[in-house]
């Protein structure tokens, strides 16, 4: 079956190039260059903290009105595209997340090197999505390329996708009635590159652990339980369990302590202490054996901590902050088909990946749905020293167009 739908992608492709819209808007990312490399700068020095998108929402918006979109916000705060405002779906729903981990402090903070290359927080996870998603909305409008669809293409910006967001825009998207019920498939454009095609998702769980007590100075109240040695055991006792022995088998599992705070001063007992736990695993047994093994840790912790203070007992609480669940594409599914069919085109290979993208929340509701890189290069995702590389960003511009016309022109092969 993969094989046949292969095949007829192959021959879709050959025929979808012919047509003289789908050439034009292959050749206008090239020509405007310029255009989106100004508006990839211009998104990235407004701050989008997960919680905090609303400007960069606003602005988004703003575009896609001037571009001749139908523009609106849903409940979650994402920023709905549609090419028209009379006709509703069934559609193919485009996405990028508009938040980052980290912000610029001022604008000055996101900078154009010598090389071309574009460095500060969020360039490229996800500038690079965001630009592409302009990038598209204008061609689209400028010559589209697929008017005899009844497919309908929806442009999507969306919240929520980082750190404790929870993926909560794209879980509106696909739970929020009747819109819901009308997108049919989705492709995610998540950071740059072309050499990856996300087609399983990477369950994910985070969590609080806090340790609190009655605190007191750090030498008359010598002996009284204390938090930070109790939390400072627990992140070691759960690191030496998956040191020794932890979850055993081939599927990846990775887990970070990535914020630990607590305490007031050097010379005073903390009265509470916390940290928190992202754990990620390709396996779901191994992830319920983690979480098991982040209990047994943390009541080991709090028991040590306990028995050695001569007064003012410690307690602990672990707390789940978010959860992605899992899911995968199957193998025969059309979008691999097309994705493949447009690489092959343009000359490009991609492997197929797990990561943990907005993609997770359809693919666990069992809808077709691949997240993909925008084009170009970057590095240092999450990290103060972020860059982007734009050279080669319109091939990657040029595989989502053909990727999106192939899942609109072709519905037979959709259907399966």
């Amino acid at each position: 079956m993969a094989r046949l739908l292969d095949q007829k992608a192959t021959r879709a492709i050959d025929e979808l190039v012919k047509a003289q819209t789908v050439h034009d808007c292959l050749q206008f990312f090239a020509g405007e260059k310029q255009w989106i490399n100004e508006r990839h700068i211009e998104l990235c020095r407004i701050p989008a903290p997960t919680f905090l998108e609303e400007r960069r929402a606003e602005w988004m918006a703003a575009q896609f009105a001037a571009l001749g979109w139908h523009v609106e916000a849903d409940g979650a705060g994402n920023v709905i595209a549609r090419p028209d405002a009379a006709r509703t779906g069934p559609y193919i729903a485009l996405t990028a997340h508009l938040d980052t981990v980290l912000s610029p402090r001022n604008p000055e903070d996101i900078k154009v090197e010598p090389d071309g290359k574009f460095t500060g927080p969020g360039v490229s996870d996800n500038g690079a999505g965001l630009a592409a998603l302009l990038a598209i909305a204008r061609a689209w409008k400028w010559s589209c390329p697929v008017s005899d669809s009844e497919v309908r293409l929806l442009l999507v910006a969306n919240v929520g996708e980082e750190g404790e967001g929870n993926l909560s825009g794209m879980r509106y998207l696909c739970n929020k009635r009747p819109l819901a019920d009308l997108i049919q498939t989705f492709v995610v454009l998540d950071g740059p590159a072309t050499d990856h095609i996300t087609c399983q998702a990477l369950e994910s769980r985070r969590f609080e652990v806090s340790f609190a007590g009655p605190g007191g100075h750090s030498w008359s109240d010598y002996g009284i339980g204390n938090p930070v040695h109790a939390l400072s055991r627990a992140i070691a006792f759960f690191c030496d369990l998956q040191t020794n022995g932890g979850p055993s088998g081939h599927a990846r599992t990775s887990f970070n302590f990535g914020i630990i705070d607590g305490g007031a001063s050097v010379n005073s007992i903390p009265t509470s202490a916390r940290a928190k736990l992202d754990i990620r695993s390709e396996n779901g047994t191994k992830m319920d054996e983690m979480c098991t093994f982040l209990s047994t840790s943390v009541q080991k912790a709090l028991d040590v901590e306990n028995d050695r203070a001569s007064r003012g007992r410690v307690s602990a609480r672990i707390r789940e902050i978010g959860a992605r669940p899992g899911g995968t594409l199957p193998e025969d599914s059309p979008i691999l088909s097309y994705v493949r069919a447009a690489d092959a085109w343009l000359g490009l290979h991609a492997r197929l990946d797990c990561a943990s993208t907005d993609a997770n929340i359809p693919l666990s509701m069992n809808l077709p749905a691949i997240s993909i890189g925008a084009g170009g290069q970057g590095g240092g995702a999450h990290t103060p020293g972020e860059w982007y590389q734009p050279e080669g960003r319109d091939l990657g511009l040029q595989r989502i167009l053909l990727t999106l016309c192939l899942l609109m022109r072709e519905p037979a092969v959709t259907g399966g």
